[in-house]
């Protein structure tokens, strides 16, 4: 029910962006809702209709080669999507600034498409026909989807100027980005590396307090041929702030060295991160969590 849930809003948010940003601002898309854009600027032609059409005739070529499913809940995306489009692209007025209504079209095409592939759904389109070409020939799945993107963006030169062209490509680049936020989240961690003589209590104290696990490897430092010992730990980004204070109470000498990820997961991060937050693996821990506070 969630998947749906979130399938169903995506596609809304995703429809939304078309049809109150895009359309009356003369801006184009990726993929087949950036070809239904293209001819409806060109031609007239409903982007409602153009969608629900061309994604059906992929869908049917995809069902060999996707699975069941994908297939399944883009049976449901497609229609919807084009129902949403039709409901509300005459609803929205042209702003005077094309950069803001690039920008917003890229934040809620990012929310929708985040939510949509969280869903395990897709639009169709350029990332059905990259997956297909992937299975049956072995091409690049990013690739493959960039360069479709890609020429049906490059083919509004020919239809809306070079100028609001390039608005698109600032849209698209901005939805490219509150994707990866939708589907890694706000929350960037940290991979610090911690080179210190006192290594043990470093990592016991970070065992302690932060509750992230912390690795010791041993390595040799060049310039003196010493043996030397290297803390591997991983946390979250409001945590480092505290991690590099408890550094420097244990050894102000530290050499300590900081990297950004994405996404990490397993080990510490299934656990609490700190001492006052609790976390559960199942619904039956947490049910029985707030009960004994309850009883307290």
């Amino acid at each position: 029910m969630k998947d749906y849930s979130l399938m169903i809003l995506g596609t809304f948010f995703f429809a939304f962006s078309v049809s109150i940003f895009a359309m009356p601002n003369s801006l184009a898309e990726g993929g087949v809702a950036g070809l239904a854009l293209l001819f409806y600027f060109g031609l007239g032609w409903s982007p409602a209709l153009v969608t629900l059409l061309t994604n059906g005739i992929i869908l049917l070529i995809g069902y060999r080669y996707l699975p069941r499913s994908m297939i399944v809940k883009s049976i449901v995306t497609v229609p919807l999507f084009s129902l949403f489009l039709f409901l509300l692209e005459d609803l929205a007025s042209p702003i005077n600034d094309p950069l803001l209504a690039a920008l917003y079209s890229g934040v809620f095409t990012g929310i929708g498409f985040g939510f949509i592939f969280r869903s395990g759904s897709t639009m169709s389109g350029s990332s059905t026909i990259a997956k297909m070409l992937n299975y049956k020939f072995g091409w690049d799945l990013t690739g493959t989807n960039f360069v479709l993107d890609t020429l049906v963006v490059l083919a509004g030169i020919f239809v809306i100027g070079p100028l609001l062209t390039m608005y698109t490509v600032v849209a698209l680049f901005i939805g490219k980005r509150v994707t990866d936020y939708v589907l890694e989240g706000f929350e960037s961690k940290k991979i610090v590396h911690i080179f210190s003589k006192n290594h043990e209590s470093i990592a016991r104290s970070i065992q302690k307090n932060l509750g992230a696990h912390a690795t010791i490897l041993q390595g040799k430092n060049y310039d003196v041929n010493e043996e030397e010992n290297l803390i591997y730990v991983v946390v979250k980004k409001q945590q480092l702030f505290f991690l590099k204070k408890l550094i420097r109470e244990l050894d102000l000498d530290a050499f300590t060295v900081v990297h950004t990820v994405k996404d990490v997961s397993g080990g510490s991060f299934n656990k609490a991160h700190h001492p006052t937050q609790v976390t559960f693996s199942s619904d039956k821990k947490e049910k029985e969590f707030y009960k004994e506070q309850a009883e307290e």
